[in-house]
């Protein structure tokens, strides 16, 4: 089992690279669009994300539930922004700022809000 975690975690955090990836490419830009990076990589983040959280439960079942939902709630709001924003050909600054700013508060929340046991 622990390898699938380790393998869900690899995709998790690569799903938030391709994310902030796709964000940061266009910080200079005028014109900002949601590009395929920027939705696939929320898409990945967002499933592997609950994936390891299933995996971790059926493990030893000690998760910090309000950091789990807090980030899963962030993660939602950025599919549902990325997801209805991917086919216009520019977004306004105040999506692509939104994007930006959620997809930090979801790292902010990963890295300082601390784990229930050492895993997640």
């Amino acid at each position: 089992m622990e390898i699938v975690r380790l393998v869900l975690l690899v995709a998790h955090l690569l799903g938030f690279a391709a994310l902030a990836g796709g964000l940061l490419t266009q910080v200079g830009q005028t014109e900002k669009t949601v590009t395929k990076l920027t939705v696939w990589g929320a898409r990945i983040a967002f499933l592997a994300g609950v994936l390891l959280v299933g995996v971790l439960e059926s493990g030893d079942g000690d998760v910090n539930h309000a950091k789990v939902g807090i980030k899963l709630l962030v993660g939602l709001v950025i599919v549902a922004l990325a997801e209805a924003n991917a086919k216009k050909p520019t977004v306004s600054d105040a999506v692509y700022y939104l994007l930006a700013g959620l997809t930090l508060v979801n790292l902010v929340v990963a890295v300082f809000v601390s784990p229930a046991h050492g895993h997640y």
